[in-house]
């Protein structure tokens, strides 16, 4: 054993301990990180426009303080992209992430010297959590790759701008400088093919033991890997045992992981986002992530079904349950308050808190009130692969309302598949089945005639990623909205299929 491994062991059992402590206090602490954001809120342009000086209690917050959106808190980023001081947290800003919103286009998200160091304990507390439980710790003498947007930067008024990933890639701490791919210059590298193949260049002849980066695009360079040499990803990288991702659901894509890779490895999920890292995940047996309530972060939640009411309920970590849909709500050391990220999550653990993403807000098939969310069709999805041994690349769903004819309206699988089912009809009867399971109005519907089981549409190797490169979000962060409540993404992918 290395002294590095021994060190890593060392120092991950005292994170370990430090981190029970404060998740087995969770409303203490997040008391605390509330009096704390609120101490310093009151001394900014928002902060007096919302009469921070004279609160005392949450409950004074949320009376003062709305739930905004990106589009809602644009005007005071504006003032802050014009060099203006103490706007949203008191002084300016570290960094601008530049993120790319569904409906407000490209949007900067403020990164201070107070909400950066959290944005780096955690990512290295996931991987300190997974020594301690594991005992493993050789992968810490490997080298480790990070699939990630270019670590280069704009300037904003004085003020550094970039993508997330490439922000954190400035950094990695000095003992893992020597262990990290790819290069500087190639991570640099803009076009995420050409991107892809220089880090094959780089990697294929190293002893890489940690893989990391959102699934697809991970996907896409094992994919080429083994195209280039021939050989599985494991055998390529016999230490390769630890892959670290976020950003999507992993399940779906687990299947042909393992069939690029050649076996399993142990894999560790992340909840990162420019506006905090929430959750990672602390147990390799349990299901969630652990919530991040000692990070700088407030949390609050409102259940999604009633987001949209004019009264809808606030709630703080106390006060909710296990296994319902809430839209997660967040005040930070970035000046983010009562923000609404966009995401909805579940909590599967109250002690301690744990979350899986259940997909976003904005990003559901309603058509005929039926409100599927993303973690009904990924949880259906694996339900139907592990049934059927089926492997998949991708997949999206869409409604179709106006179908021709005199046929029933349905929901559309856009699905690629590595390796189709032998049964196609018994996939989609288990896929429709556990659809229905999942989701009662979906059932109804289905029961009642309104709509007809779901159809699949299958499309052709590699044209997910010729439908992402056409929208301009080929690689870095970008991820494929799972589900989505009209046809432009299902339209746009039906045109590609025309052309194969």
């Amino acid at each position: 054993m290395s002294l590095k491994s021994l060190g890593a062991k060392v120092f991950a059992k005292q994170i370990q301990r430090k981190i029970k402590q404060w998740s087995s206090n969770p409303e203490d602490t997040q008391m605390k990180v509330f009096q704390q954001i609120i101490a310093k809120g009151k001394y900014t342009s928002f902060g007096k426009n919302h009469n921070f000086p004279r609160i005392k209690t949450y409950r004074e917050f949320a009376d003062n303080v709305p739930i905004r959106d990106y589009e809602e808190l644009k005007p005071y980023v504006e003032r802050m992209l014009a060099g203006e001081e103490s706007v949203l947290w008191p002084g300016r800003p570290l960094y601008y992430a530049k993120t790319s919103g569904t409906t407000s286009g490209v949007k900067y998200i403020p990164i201070t010297k107070d909400s950066m160091p959290t944005h780096i304990e955690a990512a290295r507390n996931a991987i300190l959590c997974y020594i301690a439980e594991t005992g493993n710790a050789s992968f810490v003498d490997g080298k480790m790759i990070f699939l990630q947007g270019s670590p280069e930067m704009q300037d904003k008024k004085g003020v550094k701008l970039g993508r997330l990933s490439g922000i954190v890639a400035h950094y990695v701490p000095a003992y893992l400088q020597k262990n990290r791919l790819p290069s500087w210059e190639t991570n640099c590298i803009e076009d995420w093919e050409t991107k892809v193949d220089a880090i094959i260049e780089e990697t294929r002849n190293e002893n890489m033991t940690v893989i990391s980066g959102i699934p697809s695009w991970v996907q896409m360079y094992f994919e080429r890997l083994q195209k280039k040499t021939g050989k599985k990803v494991g055998e390529l990288f016999p230490n390769f045992d630890l892959f670290i991702y976020g950003g999507v659901n992993f399940e779906p894509y687990r299947a042909k992981f393992e069939n690029l890779i050649g076996r399993k490895v142990d894999s560790i999920e992340l909840f990162p986002a420019s506006e905090g890292f929430f959750a990672f995940q602390d147990n390799q047996d349990e299901k969630g992530m652990l919530l991040q309530l000692n990070s700088g972060i407030f949390y609050e939640f409102v259940k999604a079904d009633e987001f949209f009411d004019a009264d809808s309920a606030r709630l703080t970590i106390g006060e909710v349950q296990i296994g319902v849909n809430y839209v997660m709500i967040v005040s930070t050391t970035a000046g983010l308050w009562a923000y609404n990220i966009g995401d909805t999550i579940q909590f599967t653990s109250l002690m301690p808190y744990r979350v899986v993403v259940s997909g976003r807000i904005k990003h559901y098939i309603s058509a005929f009130g039926e409100h599927v969310i993303a973690k009904e069709v990924e949880e259906a999805m694996q339900q139907a692969i592990l049934e059927t041994g089926t492997r998949i690349s991708e997949f999206t769903v869409a409604p179709q309302i106006n179908p021709e004819g005199d046929e029933l309206p349905y929901h559309e699988w856009f699905v690629e598949f590595e390796k189709e089912p032998q049964d196609m009809e018994q996939f989609i009867s288990i896929l429709d089945k556990a659809m229905q399971k999942q989701n009662s109005y979906y059932f109804d519907l289905i029961e009642g005639k309104i709509l007809q089981p779901l159809k699949i549409r299958k499309v052709p190797q590699e044209k997910f990623q010729h439908y992402m490169k056409s929208e301009g979000k080929l690689g870095g962060q970008n991820k494929l909205p799972r589900l989505s409540n009209d046809r432009k993404i299902a339209d746009k992918l039906q045109k590609l299929i025309k052309t194969d």
